[in-house]
């Protein structure tokens, strides 16, 4: 593809950031791409590297995330707080202006970050308050995630120092489950909750990266369209099933799914569905 896009040194380094390749493919990438990022991590893909998974919950440089309910556990948010540096994020203080943050979100019940910047806290706006905070530490930070779960149940869990939320929504209060299945949502990183919930979108990226790998495997040449076609249907359904939270084996027990796990805990338990926030 040829293309007149400057590709920087820093476009660069941020695909090498995000998937683990190397310089050079990484260069190769974007110029063959035009620089599109989403559309060179596609090209690493199909020429077969062996990249680490980008999603948009990587947006957050550094931060603080908090996932909390309600008493009642009928509703989940998480709240993501962005800073620019980790010494910042792992301060006490900043963490606890973080805290405070998700605490209002779920004392006012809120629905967006808009909504929870114009909320107040002893008598000073949201937003007011992160400005205060910007200029006594002399970095950019704002609200840049939000999350918020409703369900008969909503099960919160925070990983790694507040770098990881997540919410589970079951179908019963079942806080053991809850907590089972949000550490395997924050270790596992599923896609959705089952093969059923996966996009069309991804469902098509993943199909069309199968193939065009396919097609440059040289054991394949020759094959006729029809049966790459079938093959590649094959490596969907292992993709779904590596990939969708009910089909994964469960991380605490590995000779059951999850689905199977929450049959056992509950025969007719579900998981409604989940939020996963991080930073990255």
């Amino acid at each position: 593809m040829s293309t007149t896009t400057a590709i920087t040194a820093a476009d660069i380094n941020k695909l090498r950031q995000a998937t683990g390749a190397g310089m050079m493919d990484c260069r190769k990438a974007l110029t063959e791409t035009g620089g599109d990022f989403e559309a060179a991590i596609d090209w690493l893909r199909k020429q077969g590297q062996k990249i680490a998974a980008k999603r948009s919950d990587r947006e957050a440089k550094e931060g603080v995330v908090i996932a909390q309910t309600t008493a009642d556990n009928k509703t989940g948010f998480v709240v993501c707080i962005s800073c620019e540096t980790d010494f910042v994020s792992k301060n006490a203080d900043f963490v606890a202006f973080a805290q405070s943050i998700a605490d209002a979100a779920v004392a006012n019940n809120v629905n967006s970050i808009e909504e929870l910047n114009n909320v107040s806290i002893n008598g000073a706006k949201v937003s007011d308050l992160i400005n205060d905070k910007l200029a006594a530490i002399g970095e950019k930070i704002g609200i840049v995630k939000f999350e918020k779960v409703e369900a008969p149940y909503v099960a919160s869990y925070i990983h790694g120092a507040y770098r990881l939320g997540v919410l589970v929504a079951l179908s019963a209060a079942e806080a053991e489950a809850g907590k089972d299945v949000a550490m395997q949502i924050a270790a596992l990183n599923p896609v959705a909750v089952d093969a059923n919930s996966v996009s069309a979108d991804v469902i098509e990226r993943e199909r069309n990266i199968i193939i065009e790998t396919m097609k440059q495997d040289p054991k394949m040449a020759g094959k006729p369209d029809d049966m790459i076609a079938k093959i590649a249907e094959g490596k969907l359904n292992a993709f779904f099933k590596e990939q969708t939270l009910l089909a994964q084996a469960f991380v605490k027990d590995g000779s059951k799914t999850v689905a199977e796990y929450l049959t056992s805990v509950q025969k007719d338990l579900q998981v409604i569905s989940f939020k996963r926030v991080a930073l990255g």
